[in-house]
């Protein structure tokens, strides 16, 4: 009986130890399989990051304010530094502490480098434009209004105007397309009593000799310029002169709103007379500075991928009611279409009036 009992028992623990002894083996390799794929996965993702890093750092060096010989010289000894340290280099976590350090005396260089006033301007960005205020009258110096020939045939002109701040009434949208649909320059024009309009305009200030790339425009190769002009100036050189396609809007805004956001322009470009920025493709451009003036004053200010894609800029404040809605979107923008309207108007002084004649929501006031 004592020897039954002892087999019982010892029968017991082999039952009971059965599960921690034999796991289900199909478990196993799922398990190694899965903590494969994230190990990959987090090689591959740090891999991009070092990539996307050394990509940036190599571009700063070359469209940087080194001497134009040492430049790709340098972008050549920094790629080859930087392979060499993260993946020669052992242990692996030394060569990466350096190259990190590298880059960060890289970052802080390229982030001092200083934006000038002091170049060979081509003639239509030469003169900066300022504003004196004395109570609600706004003088604006050195308003810009070229006269065209073709697109690069013109004669610079200037006129100084004074603006009463209580005759502020509206304030409009350009959005110009040149290439993709996906991608706009965009101007704000404001309007006075008697159809008074002054446009703002804000671009890469280049020098004689030098035209605008969208990957330079990332790496400090432009000074920003606030253009302050007649809208026979910048309207009409990219409706009647380059071709591009020109879509103008009323936006319906409070006049405190409007009042509040001119002045907050004009401080902007009184500080560019006193000290140049760069422009920046991304965070310092047409539109990102547009919402810089404006973000501080709407009750709700949002923010939206078509900042970045600015093309959909007019769906975008249409979607949240900054646009007449009397119309769905597409026959709003269809109808805002102002390209045959600026060449028939041309020179005439009424150019401003007659490109908006009939626009809808034109007849409103804020």
């Amino acid at each position: 009986m004592r020897s039954h009992h002892i087999r019982l028992n010892s029968k017991r623990r082999v039952v009971m130890s059965e599960p921690l002894q034999h796991p289900p083996s199909e478990t196993r390799p799922a398990s190694r399989k899965l903590a494969g794929l994230a190990r990959a996965a987090g090689r591959g993702l740090l891999m991009l990051i070092w990539a996307g890093m050394i990509g940036w750092a190599v571009l700063a060096i070359y469209y940087s304010n080194l001497p134009a010989w040492l430049r790709p010289i340098a972008a050549v000894v920094f790629t080859i530094g930087s392979i060499a340290l993260l993946r020669f280099v052992r242990p692996r976590r030394r060569g990466r502490l350096v190259f990190l350090c590298v880059f960060a005396l890289l970052l802080v260089w390229w982030l001092t480098i200083p934006a000038s006033n002091d170049r060979d301007w081509q003639p239509d960005v030469a003169v900066l434009p300022y504003a004196t205020v004395e109570g609600n009258k706004i003088t604006i110096h050195s308003v810009r209004n070229c006269d065209y020939r073709s697109e690069t045939d013109f004669d610079v002109r200037y006129y100084d105007r004074t603006y009463d701040l209580d005759q502020l009434r509206t304030a409009d949208l350009f959005v110009v397309y040149w290439g993709s649909p996906m991608i706009a320059h965009t101007m704000v024009s404001f309007g006075f009593d008697g159809d008074d309009y002054v446009c703002i305009s804000i671009e890469t200030r280049k020098e004689k000799g030098e035209d605008y790339s969208a990957i330079r425009g990332f790496f400090k190769q432009y000074e920003l310029v606030y253009i302050i002009a007649d809208e026979r100036d910048v309207v009409r050189l990219r409706t009647n002169y380059r071709g591009e396609d020109v879509y103008l809007y009323r936006l319906r805004r409070e006049p405190e709103f409007l009042r509040n956001v001119f002045l907050d322009y004009l401080k902007h470009v009184n500080r560019l007379k006193q000290k140049a920025e760069w422009y920046n493709a991304l965070t310092g451009n047409c539109t990102s500075n547009i919402r810089g003036h404006t973000k501080a004053y709407p009750a709700h200010p949002t923010w939206s991928w078509q900042l970045v894609l600015n093309g959909y800029l007019d769906e975008m404040i249409y979607e949240n009611g900054g646009l007449d809605r009397s119309l769905p979107f597409a026959e709003l923008r269809a109808r805002s279409h102002v390209n045959a309207r600026g060449k028939a108007a041309d020179r005439d002084p009424e150019f401003s009036r007659r490109i908006r004649e009939g626009l809808p929501g034109m007849e409103k006031r804020p």
